[in-house]
């Protein structure tokens, strides 16, 4: 029996103090575990990143007096931008048009040089001109007003969340208020936890026999959506416990709640995931957070319990339902006025019928732009640093390129007879001024994310190579000037192997011909004959100067264009020359801004003259010969002849290419078209991309083209004959400009060739009245 007791005594002290061990050893590791818990909730929310995608802008539409603007280009630009068309403008982001009178109520915006704050404005349009401006506010009349640029894209991080970072000084207070009443009404007064909720919880939802109500506070649900799985274990909602406490006792209140409203899931665009209020507003209303209506404040409160379930575009009736309900919360809660409530009741959600896409209406443009920020970012940094990118597209012209060439593609195969899409085309369109990059086409079907061919097709060029030809002869005036006699006759030119003997396009030749009359006709021989006095080497050091980068070997058929370039590479050429022969390569990016607000890095217009101005504008005057009188004469029955257009007409071998590029005052437009097999197109340049070129140019603004006569140049009166110089009254003479010095020396008086001289204080009769010569019609544009 002793031993018995003395064995249970031993026994008893042996089991409590290996229970206390282990109690002690528990709650040891409970305690480490805890504070590892701890300290990695607070490690990681400190160190968290959130990956914003960078987001890309059109150009600012500006609006003022005098302004030029299409009213139903400005309808497609508004709708573009996500303006909603209604009859009640009482919110930012709306706009109402009677006849061509715009009512708008603008959006803030945060533009690189200023904050423009949203206002109503109404804007007058008579015969394409904004004929007033008036600030509704105040009443005045308005100088200027910059509407918020269109959203033309992002580039989203891999995980495809798209969010707008909100800060909680700018989240507005009835936002705050209407969250945290739906959500967690004891939030600035609780520790993280609120046990008193998840017993609730417990035996509501034990009552169920289902989870019908949460006992998280939003600081659970925050480090749920930042740190943990969604499973319901109970280790899961211990850890949950812990996270949240952790960072209640390290961060302030508000801090919690600006991550919260910026983390949370907000619904779905195909595989583009919406994350926080900042982006929401935006997707399901078109307009900034800040700027929100009370019953647009209760729809977004009420997606918080379930974004796909409640969806206002696919289940209106329940998110009005929802939405309803939590307008009657804000009403209980004195957080809005019971008159306003009723009212709020009786109205439709609200929500514009489409959302943005998540997707860019413009891939090509974006394609370049990244592109050209590849060049100075890497990608991840241009997926998650929340960068925006401001670009210079103007979607009135690029909307404009893309209807035009559709419907003019479709009519070119009806015409000719070839099977329906078969064509394919590219385009770029740029100011004369800047090298800014307006719009660019890719494809006949503009949407479509495959092939980019204005930077990706390399095709033949053809006669758009010969204005390097005739600026290199050009740039030696004591050798050539437009009216130089080029020989237009048989050519035989013998390498090792074969001999080479190049054909005009309609198999003729034309003898002794003036340079200008040369280029404007596209004369093959009398190119190559001029190429090879010139010497390649200079011809393509001309090509170098002009903006083209690649290096192509100097052989004789090059001079009619056999190399390969990208639409991209055509503009960069001819932009030098639209410009007065100053260099400026094109660009597609204004700045990019950091997150908030403060300028990365802006993209300067560059500019450097490579050429003599006189030679730049003696070859110009030429190119407008070449849609007046050459093989762009058609240009005169579809465009206004005084517009002054510069361009030339490209075809190459087989007519597999069909190219046109040229300029007006202020905009060039580059055009292609041909096939993707390579095989025939059976167009020329002037049947093909020149019709599509003048349908585009034809439905968006031009300014006639006026060059500067520059301080070198001076214009003659010369025999066309001769090429002597002439008395200006003497009949069937011309107006050429020369480089001063290289004019003829000779001078045929009227009465030496037996010709009675034209009075010049008389008016010539209707019929002897001298005919004007292409220079003298080009002459009186300037």
């Amino acid at each position: 029996m002793a031993f018995s007791r003395i064995f249970n005594k031993r026994t008893f002290l042996i089991t409590g103090l290996v229970f206390l061990i282990g109690t002690i050893i528990f709650c040891a590791g409970s305690g480490v575990y805890v504070f590892k818990l701890s300290q990695a909730a607070k490690d990681k929310f400190a160190g968290k990143k959130w990956e914003l995608p960078a987001r890309i802008y059109a150009r600012p539409l500006e609006l003022y007096p005098g302004l030029t603007i299409d009213p139903d280009k400005f309808t497609q630009e508004l709708e573009l931008m996500q303006y909603r068309k209604t009859d009640r403008i009482d919110a930012p982001g709306s706009y109402s048009r009677r006849d061509n009178t715009f009512t708008l109520f603008t959006r803030q915006f945060q533009f690189q040089d200023s904050h423009e704050k949203s206002k109503k404005i109404r804007a007058a349009v008579k015969n394409n001109k904004v004929i007033s401006l008036k600030d509704l506010e105040t009443g005045d009349p308005a100088g200027l007003v910059r509407l918020d640029p269109a959203h033309i894209g992002s580039f989203y991080p891999t995980h495809n969340q798209d969010r707008l970072w909100v800060k909680f000084k700018d989240v507005p207070p009835l936002l705050i208020q209407t969250v945290l009443a739906v959500e967690d009404q004891n939030f600035y007064k609780h520790f993280g936890i609120e046990p008193k909720a998840i017993f609730r919880a417990m035996i509501i939802n034990f009552k169920q026999g289902r989870t019908v109500q949460g006992g998280s506070t939003l600081t659970q649900q925050l480090v749920k959506n930042l740190f943990l799985s969604k499973s319901q274990t109970l280790k899961r909602k211990f850890d949950e416990a812990v996270m949240a406490l952790s960072l209640e006792w390290s961060y302030e209140k508000d801090q919690i709640f600006e991550a919260y409203i910026n983390e949370v899931y907000m619904g779905q665009d195909g595989n583009r995931a919406i994350h926080g209020f900042g982006m929401a507003s935006f997707f399901y209303f078109g307009r900034s957070i800040t700027d929100l209506q009370p019953e647009e404040i209760a729809l977004l409160a009420g997606l918080l319990k379930g974004p796909s379930f409640y969806d206002p575009r696919r289940f209106p009736d329940r998110s009005l339902e929802r939405r309803n309900l939590i307008l009657k919360v804000m009403k209980e809660h004195k957080l809005i006025s019971p008159d306003f409530a009723d009212q709020a009741l009786k109205t439709g959600l609200g929500v514009s019928p489409d959302p943005p896409s998540g997707n860019t209406r413009f891939p090509a443009f974006m394609d370049f732009v990244k592109r050209s920020l590849l060049k100075e970012y890497n990608e991840k940094d241009l997926r998650t640093e929340g960068l925006g990118i401001f670009t210079f597209l103007d979607p009135q012209i690029q909307l404009t390129a893309e209807q035009a060439i559709v419907k003019k593609l479709d009519a070119i195969e009806k015409k000719h007879g070839f099977s329906k899409g078969g064509l394919e085309t590219a385009a770029i369109i740029t100011s004369t001024g800047g090298s800014e990059i307006l719009a660019l086409i890719g494809s006949r079907k503009p949407e479509s994310r495959g092939f980019n061919r204005a930077l990706d097709a390399r095709r033949s060029i053809g006669s758009l190579i010969k204005p390097a030809v005739y600026l290199t002869a050009l740039q030696s005036p004591e050798d050539y000037t437009l009216i130089s006699p080029l020989d237009d006759s048989k050519l035989s030119i013998k390498d090792r192997k074969n001999v080479w003997t190049p054909q005009n396009y309609d198999m003729q030749y034309h003898g002794i011909v003036p340079l200008y009359q040369a280029l404007a006709h596209s004369y093959n021989v009398a190119t190559v004959r001029l190429g090879m006095n010139l010497g390649l080497e200079k011809v393509f050091d001309t090509l170098q100067k002009l903006g083209l980068e690649q290096k192509f070997d100097p052989y004789p058929s090059a001079l009619l264009g056999t190399m390969s370039m990208s639409v991209l590479e055509v503009a960069q050429m001819y932009q030098t020359l639209a410009s007065g022969g100053f260099y400026s390569p094109a660009r597609a990016i204004q700045a990019v801004y950091k997150p908030d607000g403060t300028p990365l890095q802006r993209y300067p217009l560059t500019v450097s003259g490579n050429f003599d101005p006189g030679a730049v504008y003696l070859l110009n005057k030429a190119l407008q010969a070449v849609a007046v009188e050459g093989t762009a004469r058609s240009l005169k029955d579809l465009m206004p002849q005084n517009l002054g257009i510069a361009g030339k007409t490209g075809t190459t071998d087989d007519l597999r290419d069909s190219w046109f590029a040229g300029f007006t005052g202020n905009h060039l437009a580059v055009v292609w078209l041909g096939r993707d097999d390579n095989k025939t197109c059976s167009l020329t340049g002037s049947s093909g991309a020149l019709q599509v070129w003048a349908e585009i140019m034809s439905r968006i603004l031009n300014t006639p083209l006026k060059f500067m006569s520059p301080g070198n140049v001076k214009w003659f009166t010369v025999d066309p004959e001769s090429g002597f110089l002439r008395d200006e009254f003497c009949p069937d003479t011309v107006s050429i400009p020369f480089i001063i010095g290289s004019e003829p020396k000779e001078y045929l008086p009227c009465s030496q060739a037996g010709e009675t001289p034209r009075q010049p204080d008389k008016a010539d009769k209707p019929d002897k009245a001298k005919k004007p010569s292409i220079f003298d019609l080009l002459k009186d544009m300037f």
